[in-house]
This record gives C-alpha cells, structure tokens and sequence, in this order.
C-alpha cells in the first residue's frame, strides 16, 4: 500500500489556487499565476473568466495590464460548506 506522503496532491481546485494567488499576489500578471502554479496561462484564462462570472474576481484595467482582486464578500461556493464568503475563508491570504 502506498503512503500519502510518496504523492503530491491538494486540498483545493485549480480555480481554488488560483484565487489564493490572486489573494495573496493581487498585481500578479496571467503568466506569473500560470507559472506559480504550473499551469498554463490558457488555463488561468478561462479559469479566471470563470471566477469573473461568479463574482469572485474584480477586474480592472489600466493600460493594457488587467489587475485583479479577489471579492471577499462574494460566497464560497461548496456544497458542504454554505454561509461563508472567501472573506471568511481565504481573509488571511488576502491580508498577508
């Protein structure tokens, strides 16, 4: 039987981390995100478009860089966990 600790995994999604790199890195660029967690800058796109449409992600543009924050009053979507926002759960990230 194999041991836990001989593979690598996670306790959130991709959509997950990469909100938890917004939090934590909010001027990151798509390609720093891509990179830090070593997914493709498509992906982070379309994973970042999702996020937008949920409400999760604020947007804004200045120039022709996009910078993102992350809303921490929009509500952490999971069907186990109901009545928290990302505030509640990723608040610290966010104030690092």
């Amino acid at each position: 039987m194999a041991h836990a600790a001989n593979h690598q995994w996670y306790h959130t999604s991709s959509h997950g981390t990469v909100l938890i790199q917004i939090a934590a890195n909010p001027d990151s660029t798509i390609r720093e995100i891509a990179d830090a967690l070593s997914l493709t800058r498509r992906s982070v796109w379309g994973i970042i478009g999702d996020l937008r449409q949920r409400g999760m992600l604020n947007v804004r543009k200045n120039g022709r860089r996009h910078h993102y924050t992350v809303n921490l009053d929009a509500p952490f979507l999971h069907p186990s966990v109901t009545g928290y926002t990302l505030g509640d759960v990723m608040g610290g990230f966010a104030r690092r």
